[in-house]
Formats: C-alpha cells, structure tokens, sequence
C-alpha cells in the first residue's frame, strides 16, 4: 500500500519519515519531490571491475548547469537527506524528466527500511541534456511494510552506504565476498 500524502505527513510529525529539507509545496498526493544536488561523480575508467574499488571523479556544478552526454554514467545526489524507519521508499523519475529521456536509476529505485542518508542517483540519458542543480529529479514513494523488521538498513552488520554523505557514493560492491 502507497502512502498519501496525509499519511506522509502522519509519519514525518511521528518521526518514521525524515525529509531534510522539507518543503510542504514539494509533497504530492502520494510522493515526495526530490531535486538535484550540486555534484555529479563519473568513474575514471571506462571499463569497471566489480572485484575492485573503481575511482570516481567528482563534478561540482554551479548556476550555469550541466551537460549530460549518451553513454556515460553519471553518479549524481539528492539535495534532500531521507530517513525511513517504517517503510520501505521508492525513488522513481519524474514523468518531466523522463520526457527529456534522463533515467534517474539503473537498477536501485528501492531503499530499505532503515535506510538514512542522501541518495545516490545512477544517471544515464538517451541524448545530450543541460541539468542544473537544484532541478526537481524524482520523487519518493513510500510502501507500508507488512511485519516486524528484523534487520534494518542502519543497523546492518556490512551495510555499505551507512556514513551520511552530500555527495554521490560509488559501487561498494568490491566490498562483497564473490
């Protein structure tokens, strides 16, 4: 079951839901927008290793925005920071931005119970587009969970994306045994 925007707001005064900054105008009937943060990553190296730490190079964008190019990946952040303790938060795109072929997620739209910090945007277009920080990117949506939680995010033995950032993190996979 998807959250209202009633419920949203239930949840941010019981303490369940931390949006900062929150901006009431910013909440829909049943999602929160989320804008782009000022720093965009791209890794070094064309070719990635999922077995070893791949570097990331940082971009600060100022007023005058950005031009995204095909084929790149981009590692970009939220402006806003999340707290979920009771539900289980979606970051999807926004039709708008969808509509200028910029695809916020490669495969990571689901954030757990728990989960506490900016979030990391996996960034790809389908052609050149100018993005600017401060953008609406996307938009939260919040599951109702179903049961106790057993093993929260923020309380994860090994969870690696747990120390409170600004800026977009890259894959921690290296970090796994396999």
């Amino acid at each position: 079951m998807i959250l209202t925007d009633a419920k949203i707001l239930e949840e941010i005064e019981a303490g369940n839901i931390l949006i900062e900054p929150f901006h009431r105008d910013c909440l829909g009937s049943n999602s929160y927008d989320v804008h782009l943060g000022k720093y965009l990553a791209v890794y070094r190296d064309r070719v990635l290793d999922a077995r070893r730490h791949n570097q990331i190079d940082e971009i600060v964008m100022g007023e005058e925005g950005f031009i995204l190019q095909p084929n790149t990946l981009y590692l970009g952040v939220t402006q806003e920071y999340t707290e979920t303790h009771s539900h289980v938060p979606f970051l999807e795109g926004k039709s708008s931005v969808g509509r200028l072929g910029i695809h916020i997620h490669a495969t990571a739209g689901k954030g757990d119970v728990g989960f506490c910090n900016t979030w990391t945007l996996e960034i790809t277009v389908a052609q050149a587009v100018k993005v600017y920080p401060g953008m609406p990117i996307g938009q939260l949506i919040y599951f109702a969970v179903d049961g106790d939680v057993i093993n929260a995010y923020n309380k994860k033995p090994g969870a690696k994306y747990t120390d409170r950032t600004l800026k977009p993190v890259e894959s921690m996979m290296w970090k796994n045994n396999f």
